[in-house]
């Protein structure tokens, strides 16, 4: 009786309400699936810096392979093996082109510049890859404001940098884009004396998932990248510093956190970071923003 005297005093203008939504409902659950996107990369310019040599030298012959043209960058210091591995990547991708930029990103001069070149070199830019970074392994009683100040112009700064002026370009351009920036796994749980190193992958954390919020209007993306323990100079330091603290050999600190940490049981190359940026890079992650992704073999699991 209950549920009759209800369904007999709702108002016909509530029921046309209510049928009309049902009819929406079915017509979105009925509708073709949206399909998959099928656009290649060709014509696309990504910027990689820090590219010459470790994660970012094998994330610029990813996206090379991917079909993108490349500009990438590196510090003075560096230039003789960026060179080399612009040339690597043209030579070994027909069709595609590869070519070096020199400039220290942490100056926001040189990465106007940087993101002009990729312009005048290709006529645009859709994807900017925040690479660049350095390490330091000090104890933080012993770390000084130089430290912290290096630290952070290079590390977040220079992420900062790029993804600003990338996205400067990118809205000129009104198509959208990808800003990827690297950070790490100590930007979810640090590593002892790596303090001032810890605190500016955190710093990438959040000025990505900031500019993912502000820059989605313009179809922009920006997603970070976390490596774990990578067999790469960096990490080659980080292994020899903590080694001299706790007295082990060179190659046996990296060993014992490989075998106590990583679910993989193996320390990752920096092919497994480059796969996850070419899905970041790519149409498949469109969906995707604000994200700090983890690739480390089952160390962070989030």
């Amino acid at each position: 009786m209950t549920a009759r005297f209800l369904r007999s005093h709702i108002s016909p203008a509530a029921a046309l309400s209510r049928t009309s939504d049902v009819g929406v409902r079915r017509a979105a659950c009925n509708a073709a699936p949206r399909a998959f996107s099928t656009s290649n990369r060709r014509d696309k310019t990504a910027i990689v810096t820090g590219a010459s040599r470790g994660i970012g030298a094998a994330i610029s012959r990813r996206l090379a392979s991917d079909g993108y043209n490349l500009v990438l960058n590196d510090i003075p210091v560096q230039s003789s093996a960026l060179d080399g591995i612009a040339s690597e990547i043209t030579s070994s991708n027909p069709g595609r082109k590869a070519v070096p930029f020199v400039g220290d990103v942490s100056m926001v001069g040189d990465v106007e510049r940087l993101v002009q070149a990729s312009v005048d070199e290709f006529g645009s830019l859709e994807t900017m890859v925040a690479n660049a970074g350095i390490a330091q392994v000090k104890h933080s009683l012993d770390l000084t404001k130089e430290d912290w100040q290096r630290m952070f112009d290079v590390n977040v700064m220079g992420v900062f940098n790029c993804y600003q002026q990338a996205a400067k370009q990118m809205i000129k351009q009104g198509s959208g884009g990808k800003l990827l920036g690297a950070a790490s796994i100590v930007a979810f749980k640090p590593f002892p004396c790596l303090n001032n190193y810890s605190a500016s992958k955190f710093a990438v954390r959040g000025l990505t998932q900031c500019m993912a919020m502000e820059l989605a209007e313009y179809k922009i993306t920006a997603n970070a990248y976390a490596p774990g323990i990578v067999g790469t100079a960096m990490w080659d330091l980080i292994d020899e510093k903590l080694g001299e603290r706790s007295g082990r050999p060179k190659g046996e600190t990296i060993k014992k956190f490989s075998q106590e940490l990583i679910a993989l049981g193996r320390t990752s190359v920096p092919e497994d970071v480059a796969k996850l940026v070419s899905f970041l890079a790519s149409d498949d992650s469109e969906y995707v923003t604000g994200q700090t992704m983890v690739v480390d073999g089952g160390i962070i699991m989030t």
